[in-house]
């Protein structure tokens, strides 16, 4: 928020004798007199019509006839401000302040615009200038905590904010950045809370009701955070962000169809954008509607051909429609755009496989498994390629690492036997398979379709008591 210190003229004068005001002024050309108070009731009305290049040109004529005028000088900073002047409008403040160093709104303009200038720690010392002539000034508190949130420091930022909010309770900017300030703080009720307040103050604000729904949503509160961007929406029809952010709640309450309509409102404003593409394409795939899935995905392509997840997308679902070679395709521009995120490895490796390449699955279950050590899944994956692709020791290597992640799993035991007995180490692979069957007494009832070979040995039968 600026602090303007210009009256709203349309209080002081109906806008038709205003209008009336700007117009004679206008004609006249600089030719007649206007007295200071018809000349700051012009100035003001240019400053509510943002025409902030002629509301100065009138405070110049002000200063002309007052130049000891503080108000007026402070004026001319606060338009210099506006118009990106900002050396300039220190110039003025200065001027003011020299002519009244108590004045509370010069300095408080004086703070903002140095922290334009990134120039905080001038901008905070400012602020502090004019709390020390009112402590509770809530223009310099809230300034303060804007300051302060810039620079990161947000609990200090939410300390000004609060005391700002104690000052004066209707001052709706401070409940929004204070709401904002404790989402980033991950307090989330309370900065549900605070847009509460803001929107007691101010229920038209679509952003208030928009940050509301996001911090719902981040609280896994998805229902009320429909409403809040359904309110948002009453607002401001075209806001896309908050059509987007529905959509997402919606998909988050399993709602898929009303989420694909929100997305879909999106694009009437945003045409193909890429991520609201993606997120119909993932919705159609939860719904397991792949072909609809698929032309979304590759309108995320087409519109971004670095968006690695749509790549993967479309992997997932050539590989759901077991179309192994085209899913590989996919996944292998996926790991390209993104090698360091395990899952699209996974899918590779996985593809890779059903389509019998072993050992292009193994380098990928390789890959995850250095991208993600602890991933027993996958270690127990790629033990089992290596395992198929003939490299038992390999393979023994990795069904141990899994065994060692999760030394209660029982499948871990039962796939590992099997490593052992083709490394001729018989006695290792029995007391394997025992460990498996007192973990998980079901494995017994695989273990003649498994290992068929082993069980019509009697002897290997004996010692695994199966045949009592």
């Amino acid at each position: 928020m600026f602090h303007s210190g210009f009256d709203d003229s349309d209080e002081l004068h109906g806008e038709d004798r205003l209008r009336e005001l700007v117009e004679s002024y206008e004609a006249a050309d600089g030719s007649r007199y206007f007295d200071s108070d018809t000349l700051d009731d012009i100035a003001s009305w240019y400053f509510e019509a943002a025409r902030f290049e002629d509301a100065l040109r009138v405070v110049d004529r002000v200063l002309e006839g007052q130049p000891f005028s503080s108000d007026a000088w402070m004026r001319r900073g606060i338009l210099l401000n506006n118009l990106n002047r900002h050396a300039e409008a220190l110039d003025a403040y200065d001027r003011a302040l020299s002519l009244n160093p108590a004045d509370l709104e010069t300095l408080v303009n004086r703070g903002i615009t140095l922290d334009s200038l990134e120039r905080p720690e001038e901008a905070l010392e400012a602020f502090g200038q004019a709390l020390q002539l009112d402590p509770t000034h809530d223009e310099a508190l809230f300034h303060i905590g804007v300051t302060l949130e810039r620079l990161g420091r947000s609990q200090e930022a939410v300390a000004a904010f609060e005391a700002c909010a104690d000052a004066n309770p209707e001052h709706a900017e401070v409940w929004y950045e204070l709401g904002f300030c404790l989402d980033r703080q991950g307090d989330l009720e309370r900065a549900i809370a605070c847009y509460d307040r803001h929107l007691d103050v101010d229920p038209y604000s679509h952003d208030a009701w928009y940050n509301r729904g996001i911090v719902l949503n981040r609280a896994e509160r998805f229902d009320d955070a429909v409403a809040s961007y359904d309110m948002a929406i009453v607002i401001a029809d075209d806001f896309a962000s908050a059509h987007y952010n529905r959509g997402n709640a919606l998909a988050n309450l399993g709602r898929l169809d009303d989420a694909i309509a929100s997305y879909l409102r999106v694009l009437e404003f945003e045409e193909n954008d890429a991520a609201t593409c993606y997120n119909i394409a993932l919705a159609y795939e939860e719904k397991k509607e792949y072909r609809d899935a698929i032309r979304y995905f590759e309108k995320a392509v087409e519109t971004d051909d670095a968006y690695a997840e749509a790549w993967y997308g479309l992997g997932c679902c050539f590989d759901a429609l077991e179309r192994y070679d085209e899913a590989l395709t996919f996944f292998n521009r996926a790991v390209v755009l993104s090698p360091n995120t395990a899952d699209f490895w996974y899918a590779k490796a996985d593809s890779a496989y059903n389509l019998g390449r072993l050992a292009e699955a193994a380098a990928a279950y390789r890959t995850v498994v250095q991208l993600s050590p602890d991933n027993q899944d996958a270690w127990l994956d790629y033990a089992e390629t290596l395992f198929e692709a003939r490299r038992p020791e390999e393979a023994l290597d990795a069904y141990r690492k899994a065994v060692s992640l999760k030394p209660d799993s029982a499948g871990s035991y039962f796939q590992q036997a099997k490593a052992l007995m083709a490394l001729g180490q018989r006695d290792e692979s029995i007391r394997s398979l025992k460990t498996a069957f007192r973990l998980d007494p079901r494995t017994r009832d695989e273990f003649p379709l498994t290992y068929p070979d082993l069980y019509r040995d009697a002897r290997i039968r004996r010692l695994l008591d199966l045949d009592r």
